[in-house]
């Protein structure tokens, strides 16, 4: 499979788990639908060009993560106008990400994407966007870099070293005390053309902060380089 590479970091991020209404909380990393959505607006895709284009591109792109730096956390409070009535207030925390920074590989798994795929990494070569990327909020715009282009082998299983997300499936080989901090989270893999991230498509993963190298067991793909991803 055809594949890219890139770093994506800001200042904050918020990528809202939708069980957390009122007080929002965010996913420790960027998720597989907040990425699809980066990728329609740096092409310039308007909302009702997405609609489609969300369910196919969640099928057609796998994508894998490497979390870079430690996730730090920070709760910020505003206070909530009402269009109505502005003189009714009502106080509102949410979560943020604080100095996030991730390595995102993409992988092109259905030829029927690769026009979007491909002028994407046209766009990362070129430092270009149609509208300004941001990391979950609009108040919390996005920098790429591109990393690479390169190519992912077909799934394999076995054992194997690995800086990035895996499955709750993987079987993590620990013989000592680990130094760092491993993560859970459950996370949104596909979003319908009602912009509705489908229940049964959320997928429990495990992951190594600071780009900390594990050893697990399970499915992987090699890249170019030949470093090992667990691809969603």
């Amino acid at each position: 499979m055809n594949g890219l590479q890139l770093t994506i970091a800001g200042n904050w991020a918020h990528f809202k788990k939708p069980e957390t209404n009122n007080n929002p909380l965010t996913h420790d990393f960027i998720t597989k639908t907040a990425l699809i959505g980066l990728i329609g607006a740096i092409l310039g895709k308007e909302r009702d060009e997405m609609r489609p284009l969300f369910p196919q591109l969640s099928d057609d792109l796998l994508y894998g993560v490497q979390i870079t730096k430690s996730v730090k956390k920070e709760s910020w409070g505003f206070t909530m106008r009402k269009a109505v009535n502005l003189m009714d207030k009502a106080p509102k925390h949410m979560e943020f990400l604080k100095n996030p920074e991730f390595r995102v590989a993409i992988a092109l798994s259905n030829m029927r994407s690769a026009n979007i795929f491909y002028s994407f990494t046209e766009c990362l070569k070129n430092q270009e966007a149609k509208y300004t990327p941001v990391l979950g909020l609009h108040n919390c715009p996005a920098n790429l870099q591109f990393q690479s282009e390169g190519e992912f082998s077909k799934k394999q299983d076995g054992m194997f070293k690995t800086r990035c997300v895996v499955s709750n499936k993987h079987v993590l080989n620990i013989k000592e005390t680990l130094q760092f901090r491993i993560g859970f989270e459950r996370i949104p893999t596909f979003q319908n053309d009602d912009f509705w991230n489908l229940p049964e498509r959320y997928v429990e993963v495990v992951y190594p902060s600071e780009s900390k190298e594990i050893v697990v067991t399970g499915e992987y793909y090699n890249y170019s380089d030949g470093e090992c991803w667990w691809l969603i």
